[in-house]
């Protein structure tokens, strides 16, 4: 169904033509059973062979040789996640966080002196920023760098292991520059974390004076990416090193920033560097649509019990509990997928807009790529797994691919942000309306109580905004009445578990604090998982509403009536996973509840003969998918048919 795929593609289709173009056939592809040192070589070799019109490096400004697209960079490390998940992320690294910290929080004068030779990958760079001692508390780094008026440096120190820069993509080999994010001392006082640009080896790959450089060794997955540790042992910085969009230090060590505040400061500066949360995010529904894929087309030819009478045995697709597994799962992967898009437009929107900064837009920008790479990557592990299972033994050989995608993506729901801690701070924007007082538990506890917002910010829509309003607006008052596909139903309830969850989080956290007002980390430890919930809801909700916008979007009949049935899965699925809370705050009534399942089943039965067409979709070619199973099995099937039916065929008569 190719208007499926027009649909799937969306508002960078060119970019997704052009990727299956330029990177077809299999050189760009994942190898399995390499060593360490093989994945790297190759990896590296790889990273200056990929196309970068479009590519990763669209987002650079056009004058140092990009497209200006932030959106098109995203979209193409999507597709560069099919191929290869550790070129993906080294490719990430050079051009998204190395690259892209120096374009957001640098001057034209750092642009004009190095951005041309990171798009080359002449400069090969690190993202340093996750130290030993504190990976998502980044506004509490130890590392420091300390100005010194007299020789117009900076002094960079590692303080103690526990200050070690860790896991950073490019340090164990190829890098030879780093973004280092550190406390920035200037007059005896500090500012607050900044970002400087370092430099850590020279020509012929050997540390400079003071740098110390480790390797983190073999990882889960991910081989071909060099990850590394960084110390610094009192390395001078020069003064025009510092990335000063935000933060400048004067010759005589006077400070100042356009942005006085500096809890507001330090999340401004992170916040212009969210592009590579929503690449992670997006990368990983692209191994999950790949893993899928795979297993959904292994399960329309591999054959497993007869029925009685029968003389074929049943394709795996047929069970119910393989449908069951996998069914759900892809009806999930296409909504999320509708998500990222109205995410990945929102981000290019904003990063590309030429008026005032929007603040507001920007913090819900952030909140949303929280939430979406949280739901993103653990459904990647938990289908990938599944994927996994559904070929039985073929699953666990790494020729069929699939043992690669579940290791390389293991560390995406803790790459970019522990997904638990991302919850929180969908759930610290739920609660408060406000980012500035985020900085720590403290100030989060202190900021929580003021409720006036909360209203607005639960409510507030995505996209198609009056369609959904509309279709909420017209569900009948008793649930009872109502179809069990009906649109505004399934928005409604979602939107109702979100806003009873919100209102009982403000609930508990005002009692705490009327309790233990003097113990703010007391107060909200105890509602942590209600937190959680809440935030979680928030987003079923998010992800709901971009489904049915992307529906609404579909022009052509055929195709709207399938992604409608895929959203009425989606939306069913997702109330039965959650029906122990809806039959507790009587939503649904325990014959509703049972309803609703057999709803699933029969969507699921009606949806079968689609599942081929629905990965299709994807448009991820054989030779990206690299599964030898689905060069196998078509041919064994056959074969044993034959020997079937040679079995069958009466005997003939001797004499």
């Amino acid at each position: 169904m190719i208007g499926l795929q027009e649909v799937l593609d969306g508002r960078w289709a060119a970019v997704r033509r052009a990727a299956r173009e330029q990177l077809g056939g299999t050189h760009f592809v994942a190898v399995p059973g390499e060593t360490m040192a093989q994945a790297r070589e190759r990896v590296s070799r790889l990273l200056r062979e990929l196309p970068t019109d479009p590519g990763i490096a669209s987002g650079f400004p056009s004058r140092y040789g990009g497209r200006s697209d932030p959106g098109a960079s995203v979209v193409a490390a999507e597709m560069l996640a099919h191929l290869d998940l550790s070129l993906m992320v080294k490719a990430g690294v050079q051009w998204g966080l190395f690259g892209g910290a120096v374009v957001a929080l640098g001057t034209e004068r750092h642009h004009d002196a190095y951005l041309r030779d990171i798009i080359s990958a002449e400069l090969m760079g690190c993202f340093a920023m996750t130290e030993t001692g504190h990976g998502s508390d980044v506004q509490q780094l130890r590392t420091t760098c300390t100005y010194d008026p007299e020789t117009q440096t900076f002094d960079l120190h590692t303080p103690h292991e526990a200050a070690r820069k860790d896991y950073i993509g490019n340090a164990a080999r190829d890098g030879r520059m780093a973004v280092v994010f550190a406390q920035l001392v200037t007059g005896g006082r500090r500012y607050g974390v900044h970002a400087w640009l370092v430099p850590i080896r020279d020509e012929r790959g050997r540390p400079l004076p003071g740098v110390t450089i480790g390797d983190d060794g073999p990882k889960a997955g991910l081989l071909g990416v060099d990850n590394g540790r960084l110390s610094f042992d009192h390395v001078r910085v020069p003064r025009d090193m510092l990335l000063d969009r935000y933060g400048q230090v004067a010759p005589d060590g006077t400070y100042s920033s356009p942005i006085e505040n500096d809890v507001r400061r330090f999340f401004t500066m992170l916040g212009t560097l969210v592009r590579g949360r929503v690449v992670v995010g997006g990368s990983a529904s692209a191994a999950t649509k790949s893993a899928l894929t795979i297993a959904i087309r292994y399960g329309e030819v591999r054959r497993q019990f007869a029925a009685p009478g029968e003389p074929r045995e049943i394709a795996l697709n047929d069970y119910l509990a393989h449908q069951r597994i996998l069914g759900t799962a892809l009806a999930t992967t296409y909504a999320l997928h509708f998500a990222q898009e109205e995410l990945v437009s929102a981000l290019h929107d904003i990063q590309t807009s030429t008026g005032p900064a929007d603040e507001h837009r920007q913090r819900e920008l952030e909140s949303r790529a929280a939430g979406l790479k949280a739901a993103q990557t653990w459904h990647a592990t938990r289908t990938i797994q599944a994927c996994r299972e559904a070929l039985g033994g073929a699953g666990y050989l790494a020729e069929n691919r699939l043992p690669g995608l579940k290791a390389d993506t293991d560390v995406f729901t803790t790459f970019e942000g522990d997904n638990t801690v991302l919850l929180q701070l969908v759930a610290k924007g739920l609660l408060t309306g406000y980012r500035d007082a985020f900085g720590s538990l403290d100030g989060w506890g202190r900021a929580t109580f003021v409720a006036e917002q909360v209203r607005e910010m639960v409510l507030e829509r995505t996209a198609a905004r009056g369609l959904i309003q509309r279709l909420v607006d017209a569900v009948p008052g008793r649930d009872e009445e109502v179809a069990l596909t009906d649109r505004g139903w399934h928005l409604a309830l979602f939107e109702d578990r979100e806003r009873h969850l919100l209102d009982g989080a403000i609930r508990r956290l005002r009692n705490g604090a009327a309790r233990q007002k003097d113990r703010p980390f007391d107060i909200f430890n105890d509602v942590q998982d209600h937190v959680l919930a809440t935030a979680s809801a928030h987003v079923d909700r998010v992800v709901l509403e971009a489904f049915v916008a992307g529906v609404d979007r579909a022009g052509d009949p055929e195709v709207k009536a399938l992604l409608s049935k895929v959203c009425d899965l989606y939306a069913l699925s997702t109330i039965e996973a959650h029906r122990g809370w809806f039959l507790e705050h009587q939503r649904l009534t325990p014959a509703r509840s049972k309803a609703v399942t057999g709803m699933v089943n029969e969507l699921l039965r009606q949806l079968r003969p689609q599942l081929p067409t629905l990965v299709d979709a994807f448009g991820i070619s054989d030779e990206w998918l690299n599964c030898a199973a689905l060069r196998e099995e078509p041919g064994r099937q056959e074969a044993m048919a034959a020997h079937d039916d040679e079995l069958r065929r009466p005997a003939a008569r001797v004499g």
